[in-house]
């Protein structure tokens, strides 16, 4: 397992991240035995989020991480202020509520990662920060980031912090897969495109993805036929997928792998820190993610996975 670095935290991150959002209070059997099998291929990070079946995914981490007594060995990333059915919440009194509720549900003091689930750009970004800036001096966090927040936001905000002498955003999760998103998968997503990724390349701000494998559109599942999976039909199936689909399958024939292991591979061989947040539920799964995720691209292969225009073909892969 390959590790990155978040400015704040005193853990690695592992680049496969476990995502929690089937785990209820329901299924703790099979909740420890994904959790056992992810710490097994040499995961420690688990994301989850104060939403999150409506909050039973922090419910059951927290107990399993006190009945295992896990917790110096976890890094825990959850998430707030996402919008009811009100409208928006990204302001001070939302974060703190929701901060606060999941602390309690996770059976911890603090939490290494904490993430804003959700953007409300008619809010300034100063109080944003102000507000997550006091949670890390009261020890409740360690590095603040923001889920489906574009660039441009991401960079005012780290630009008010620096002005003021405060903690910015450390880490951006927005969704990045190989396979590229017609339109958001939920309302208010945010999809990495190039001009996400050049600048996640000159910032350097580590990116942890969402939806990294594109929702299975990999597996060898889905033909431009098969449309009985609306929401899939809806937010992938384009000429262009399916064109980067058939060489993800040329590559991995080349490799040795599956079209599904060198679409994890395309997220973590981007040039700035990356990670995959994985939705794995057996072993065959969970040891997948972990080839993928031990495939080094080279810059060539990426972009012409990516059908990056005047990207040519890797000369080991046959009849591309």
């Amino acid at each position: 397992m390959n590790y990155i670095a978040i400015q704040g935290t005193a853990k690695p991150v592992s680049q496969l991240i476990m995502g929690s959002d089937f785990f209820t209070l329901d299924n703790a059997e099979e909740v420890s035995e994904v959790l056992a099998a992810y710490l097994g291929i040499g995961g420690n990070t688990i994301d989850t989020a104060h939403i999150y079946c409506g909050g039973q995914s922090e419910q059951a981490i927290g107990r399993w991480l006190e009945e295992t007594n896990n917790r110096e060995k976890i890094v825990i990333l959850t998430k707030g202020a996402h919008h009811d059915s009100s409208g928006p919440r990204v302001n001070r009194e939302a974060i703190y509520s929701d901060l606060m509720t999941s602390l309690e549900r996770l059976r911890t003091d603090s939490v290494e990662l904490y993430a804003l689930h959700r953007d409300d750009p008619s809010v300034p970004v100063g109080p944003i920060i102000e507000a997550l800036n006091e949670h890390i001096e009261a020890g409740k966090v360690q590095a603040i980031g923001a889920s489906n927040w574009t660039h441009q936001r991401l960079q005012e905000a780290n630009d008010y912090a620096a002005a003021h002498g405060l903690q910015g955003f450390a880490f951006s999760s927005p969704n990045l897969s190989l396979a590229k998103a017609n339109e958001p998968f939920w309302a208010g997503c945010v999809s990495a495109d190039e001009h996400t990724l050049a600048w996640h390349e000159s910032s350097q701000l580590p990116l942890l993805s969402w939806s990294s494998q594109a929702r299975g559109f990999f597996t060898g599942r889905f033909t431009p036929e098969k449309r009985d999976n609306p929401d899939l039909v809806r937010v992938f199936y384009s000429d262009g997928n399916w064109e980067r689909l058939r060489r993800a399958e040329q590559l991995a024939a080349a490799k040795g792998a599956t079209a599904i292991e060198i679409a994890l591979a395309y997220v973590l061989n981007q040039p700035f820190p990356t990670c995959a947040l994985i939705g794995a539920r057996n072993d065959k799964e969970m040891k997948s993610c972990l080839a993928g995720a031990q495939i080094k691209l080279t810059a060539e292969e990426r972009d012409w996975l990516d059908l990056k225009p005047g990207a040519n073909a890797p000369q080991d892969v046959p009849g591309a």
